[in-house]
């Protein structure tokens, strides 16, 4: 029998050497994908990183410490101007303003997990989406941030490093994810982590135990919004340009849908999460718009719905997608990982 005689062999961050090799021919793999890709496909590698790492902020928040939020894209829009800003006005580096733009994004965290301790379920879910909302009419209002016409991205650069083409732009993004990743994983070992999934489990027995209720959870919400706004401002840069029609509703349930597909309270759920459901975005998004498939979903919804059709059948397509991996796998696509590892650990018996 497996038995742990030490509690650093519960907070190691590789429990066998198996893992340790693993991770290290992945980070491998993941710096030789420049070398053997072109760059539409370092832009797909791209928006993956990013919303992997919104999806791993928001299971912070939603999957181990039980809140709920429906204003991650407030957060996300936060980032993004906050880093913009700090570059263009401010004359920050780039290395300076992307935590500068988390930390200020942590802020409104904090400052949004304050109605959480006397909200919860969907009253904590419509206090987050008005701050959702708020956020992103007070961006387009401004002329600070460049009103409705959004405002456009410097280039990433550091100490004569200048992140203008598509492999340095995967670069840059990717080492961020990856140390946001290693964060997270160990943030869950930690004894804050133990009372995020205490406080998930039952708030009555984790304040028992004395655990901080109000501390947790506010601090719960700038970890999460904190990792959002990091994302939002790599997002900005990844794309040059951002407008606050961009940081909408939809956005918002998109990061939920991440980790609910994904698999809730599982950094690995995350991560597969935010790869499956952006991948399936672009792709229904080309075949939507291709000369031949397109207008024969359009004709097909015509016929059966509207004289109008469904112009927007592809988030049609998305829900029913996402419907059938909930209705089927209640846990995600982490739950199909994990058989599939129980399944080789105890083959061929």
């Amino acid at each position: 029998m497996d038995m742990k005689r030490h509690y650093y062999e519960d907070v190691e961050l590789f429990k066998t050497n198996t893992a340790l090799a693993l991770t290290v021919l992945f980070l491998a793999a993941l710096a030789s994908i420049p070398f053997l890709v072109g760059d539409y496909a370092l832009y797909v590698l791209n928006l993956i990183a990013i919303h992997a790492i919104v999806a791993i902020g928001l299971n912070i928040l939603v999957g181990y410490t039980g809140q709920i939020s429906l204003g991650h894209a407030g957060f996300f829009a936060i980032g993004a101007y906050s880093c913009i800003l700090l570059m263009v006005k401010a004359g920050l580096p780039f290395v300076l303003a992307l935590p500068a733009a988390g930390l200020i994004a942590a802020f409104f965290g904090f400052l949004l997990g304050l109605p959480s301790l006397r909200l919860e379920g969907p009253y904590l879910a419509i206090a987050t989406l008005g701050f959702g909302m708020a956020v992103t009419q007070m961006i387009g209002h401004s002329d600070f941030t460049g009103g409705h016409m959004g405002i456009h991205a410097p280039k990433m650069s550091f100490l004569g490093f200048i992140a203008d083409t598509g492999p340095r732009q995967y670069g840059v993004i990717m080492i961020v994810a990856v140390v946001l990743t290693l964060a997270a994983v160990n943030l869950m070992k930690t004894r804050v982590g133990r009372a995020f999934v205490a406080i998930r489990d039952s708030e009555i027995a984790a304040e028992a135990m004395g655990i901080n209720i109000s501390w947790y959870k506010t601090l719960a919400f700038a970890v999460s919004a904190f990792y959002t706004g990091v994302a939002g401002a790599l997002m900005a840069f990844a794309l040059e340009h951002v407008s606050a029609g961009s940081f909408n509703l939809i956005l918002s349930i998109t990061f939920l849908a991440m980790i609910i597909v994904g698999g809730l309270g599982s950094v690995m759920g995350s991560i597969l999460g935010a790869a499956l459901l952006t991948y399936l975005q672009l792709k229904l998004q080309i075949i939507q718009e291709a000369p031949l498939i397109g207008p024969f979903l359009i004709e097909i919804s015509k016929r059966y719905f509207t004289t109008e059709g469904l112009p927007n059948i592809q988030s049609i397509v998305f829900g029913a997608i996402m419907i059938g991996i909930v209705v089927f796998e209640p846990l995600g696509v982490h739950g199909i990982y994990l058989r599939c590892k129980r399944y080789w650990r105890m083959w061929p018996f």
